[in-house]
This record gives C-alpha cells, sequence and structure tokens, in this order.
C-alpha cells in the first residue's frame, strides 16, 4: 500500500525475512488478501498489522499480473493508495525490522527502486499521482445482480452519471 501523509511522507517498512531481508531497503507495506476479503479492505489490514497505522481507501493506482508465480499459481498484485488517520508506528514484531515515515523522494531515489523497471513503473504513478497528473480506480459499493451480494466496482471517477446515477 502507498500510504501518504501530508507532508509527502510515505509509509516504509524493511521485513525481517523473505527476498529483502538485510537488504536495507525501505518498501511499501504488503500483504495477501484472505480469502472472502475485499481488495480495499485487505490493505487497510495489512498497513495495521504490519505498522499500527490505521488508514483509509483511497484508490487502485495499478495493479500486475504474473503467472506460475507462489505456489505455481497466477497471482495479482494490487498498489493502493491509502490515506493515514493515525501516524504513530507501532511494527510487527514477527515480520517487520523497521517502519517508519520517509520522505517520498527518498523512497523513490533509492538504488533497488531505480534498478527494477516494476518499482520505478509503481514509483513513477506514485510520483505522478502526488503531482495530480493521475488518477485511479476508486471503490465504488454495490450488489451483484447473480447473488444479490454486496461488491465493489473499482473504477476510474471520470464517468458521467445518466438521470437515474447510473453510468
Amino acid at each position: 500500500a502507498f500510504v501518504i501523509n501530508e507532508r509527502n511522507e510515505v509509509l516504509v517498512v524493511q521485513e525481517k525475512s523473505g527476498r529483502f531481508r538485510g537488504t536495507g531497503v525501505w518498501k511499501f507495506p504488503t500483504g495477501v488478501v484472505d480469502e472472502g476479503e475485499d481488495i480495499c479492505d485487505a490493505a487497510v489490514r495489512e498497513v495495521k498489522e504490519e505498522t499500527g497505522v490505521n488508514a483509509k481507501f483511497v484508490e487502485i493506482l495499478a495493479f500486475r499480473q504474473s503467472h506460475k508465480s507462489f505456489f505455481d499459481k497466477s497471482d495479482l498484485f494490487f498498489v493502493c493508495m491509502l490515506q493515514p488517520l493515525s501516524f504513530d508506528i507501532q511494527k510487527q514484531d514477527a515480520e517487520i525490522e523497521a517502519a517508519q515515515w520517509m520522505p517520498f523522494e527518498q523512497y523513490a531515489a533509492q538504488p533497488f527502486v531505480h534498478g527494477h523497471e516494476l518499482l520505478r513503473y509503481i514509483s513513477d504513478i506514485c510520483s505522478a499521482k502526488l503531482e495530480g497528473r493521475y488518477t485511479g480506480f476508486s471503490s465504488v459499493p454495490t450488489v451483484t445482480s447473480f447473488s444479490e451480494k454486496n461488491t465493489y466496482l473499482y473504477m476510474n471517477g471520470n464517468v458521467r452519471t445518466n438521470s437515474r446515477g447510473n453510468p
């Protein structure tokens, strides 16, 4: 999750395990969506679990699809923008080595970010969002006609509506 405060500081973590362990790389908090959980709720939950920061979902900025990923399955990775509702960090000791608020420019300037194409794209998208040059996908609560279950439609907010309030 891309969690950015009013001072243009991004919430970043260093992981205790995995491929980033001991590298000194600061990264966005990440995690896995639980079965039956909505993407917007998962992003908020993972940020809270890893950093103790309460946040509100703003929008999906981008997503990446890959195949033969975890457990030899296809994988979708969503970059969600969140607005912090609290600022004190209480890092999760089991998974997180360190957590802090970092100026976005400092995060983006890390050699690791520059050295990986996907991370450069994500950094550029986040930068464009901060400059008002990019709009992602907001969540719109809706009900599916197939099962009458509550669900979310993720869409760009620039859709005009008809007299019934529908696109």
